[in-house]
């Protein structure tokens, strides 16, 4: 679009709108220029370390690239893209919309119409995301050391503050599978400092408003005594700490089975527990496939991916891969829908991937259903030939 009478008036009128805080956004289309994959460029106002700026967002094929630039800069670089490339720029303000347009015929046009309707953004570079839980002067968050009294997130547990919500987000949508007021009992194994079983609790009564009880279950003593002490602090009449083992732990009302980061064969006593209590909902994040990989190792069995079982790192891999996989397969077969995902980022943790079971509703048994059955049956035992293992932990646990 060549620089003409009608591109300096919305310039000026970008200029003036960003002064007067009336602007709200630009939109640049109808790309014809040489960058590759570039669709579309997006700008709105931004604050970044008390500086206002304006953040162009690059719209391409398959990603989006952000950057941001003072207002001399950004009205540079306006100019250079109407003259080469973008033949629409649409200007939004709080009084009116302004679009430039270059036809077919090379003829450019500016267009005014009333402001549609738009407020103006918020300016904050990270704007605030809606969180299920909330950084609002909660005892046990301020006990926790996530927050001060004052309910401000310490920099230091921002992280934190971030996996427990994400936490809360996966199990809020996990819940809203099953029918209401199926979860009356909670059971978290080896909950530890408590963090998402407070969290868990918190949204069960002050979100879903259920009566739920909650349980923590944990080996070490000073953990559930300081776990107690904040429950009583943050009034949590129904959640409660008992010091013991998943083994040991007796689970049979449970409806909610949770155990997050369960060393090696725990993960199997915990799923064996939720599946013996009918749990209509199990969630676990699995760590140290130890069992498995030993068997692996034990017998060596020659395979199509023995070039990469004979590296250590490919070997743990594997091995977490297949001890996952056929708890799956476990959980389907007594009758659970599975999934497996990742929990949170591996810049946290490589621990990250969450195995889910939600209970189907019951149905009278069925060929097809016995047929499906044989058929896992059949899976697990191919599996632990091809890889060398004479047997899974959960396996044993059920006596498959």
């Amino acid at each position: 679009m060549p620089v003409s009478a009608h591109t300096e008036q919305f310039i000026a009128a970008l200029k003036a709108s960003f002064n007067a805080g009336t602007f709200v956004k630009v939109s640049f289309g109808n790309y014809k220029g040489t960058e590759e994959a570039l669709k579309q460029i997006l700008m709105r106002r931004v604050v970044i370390k008390r500086e206002d700026k304006l953040a162009f967002t690059y719209r391409y094929k398959t990603r989006d690239v952000v950057k941001n630039y003072n207002l001399d800069e950004a009205i540079s670089l306006v100019t250079a893209y109407l003259d080469n490339g973008f033949k629409i720029g649409t200007l939004f303000t709080t009084e009116k919309d302004l679009i430039l347009e270059e036809l077919n015929n090379g003829k450019v046009v500016l267009r005014e119409s009333k402001a549609s309707g738009k407020a103006v953004p918020s300016a904050s570079h990270d704007q605030e995301k809606v969180r299920l839980i909330k950084a609002d002067s909660k005892p046990y968050l301020t006990e926790l050391k996530i927050t001060d009294a004052e309910g401000k997130v310490f920099k230091n547990a921002q992280d934190k503050f971030r996996q427990i919500n994400h936490y809360i987000e996966i199990l809020s949508a996990l819940i809203k599978e099953l029918p209401a007021g199926t979860i009356k009992k909670v059971a978290d194994m080896g909950s530890g400092k408590g963090y998402l079983t407070f969290a868990l609790y918190d949204y069960l009564h002050s979100v879903l408003q259920l009566e739920t009880e909650v349980i923590g279950v944990e080996y070490r003593q000073d953990m559930v005594d300081l776990c107690n002490q904040v429950a009583a602090k943050s009034d949590f009449a129904q959640l409660s700490f008992v010091q013991g083992t998943i083994e040991d732990y007796q689970a049979n009302d449970v409806n909610l089975l949770i155990a997050l980061h369960a060393c090696d064969t725990a993960t199997d006593d915990a799923i064996f527990k939720g599946i013996k209590a009918n749990a209509e909902l199990i969630v676990v994040a699995p760590c140290c496939h130890k069992q498995i990989r030993r068997e692996m190792e034990k017998n060596k069995a020659k395979n199509d991916v023995s070039f990469l079982t004979k590296y250590g790192i490919f070997l743990e891999r594997q091995a977490e891969m297949v001890t996952d996989g056929i708890r799956a397969l476990i959980l389907e077969y007594f009758g659970y829908k599975t999934k497996v995902f990742e929990f949170i980022s591996d810049a946290h943790t490589p621990k990250n991937v969450l195995v889910v079971g939600v209970k189907r509703a019951e149905s009278l048994k069925t060929k097809a259903e016995s047929e499906k059955q044989a058929e896992i049956l059949e899976k697990i035992k191919a599996s632990k030939a091809y890889f060398g293992i004479d047997y899974h932990h959960l396996e044993r646990l059920l006596e498959l």
